[in-house]
């Protein structure tokens, strides 16, 4: 088993705190500092962080994939479209170095929603019950890669989140 299965929720997190991170020393380096990360205390709306710079509030649904893995889609909560800035950021990162980039985007312009998810596939549960059944999670939806943008740096998906002024 792989350092990366063995310990996933200690990778995620590390992903997560590194984004954040590199996300913060922009605004450092942009000169204003505006930058404030917020989490959510109960996670049933579909977002992991909450980032606000300028006046623009995003609620942030991360997903973390290493460059070369196979994934080709997302789960995503339907209740992330109904904050007013909902956005999914995934990021993909070097296996043995941890360096973050390519990102994929998928969320409307700053102040706008994400963009209808509500038709998209029904995800299931990925174990079955006794039977093997793996029933219907009615409030998650199958996003492919292809419904995302690329960006390949932190400074590009910075643009994207808080405007083009804001980078």
């Amino acid at each position: 088993m792989s350092k990366h299965s063995e310990h996933s929720s200690y990778r995620e997190k590390l992903i997560e705190h590194l984004f954040i991170g590199e996300l913060l020393k922009l605004s450092w380096q942009n000169g204003d500092c505006q930058l404030e990360v917020g989490k959510p205390e109960v996670d049933n709306s579909g977002y992991d962080v909450i980032i606000e710079a300028n006046r623009i509030v995003r609620h942030v649904q991360l997903k973390a994939s290493y460059i070369g893995g196979k994934t080709s889609r997302q789960k995503v909560h339907v209740k992330l479209a109904d904050k007013p800035s909902g956005c999914v950021v995934w990021i993909y990162f070097d296996e043995e170095t941890l360096e973050l980039g390519p990102f994929l985007f998928l969320g409307g312009e700053p102040g706008n929603p994400l963009p209808p998810i509500h038709e998209a596939k029904v995800a299931r549960h990925t174990k079955g019950d006794q039977d093997g059944y793996k029933a219907e999670r009615p409030n998650i939806r199958e996003l492919n890669k292809g419904d995302f943008t690329k960006y390949d740096t932190v400074r590009d998906i910075y643009k994207v989140l808080f405007g083009a002024g804001n980078a």
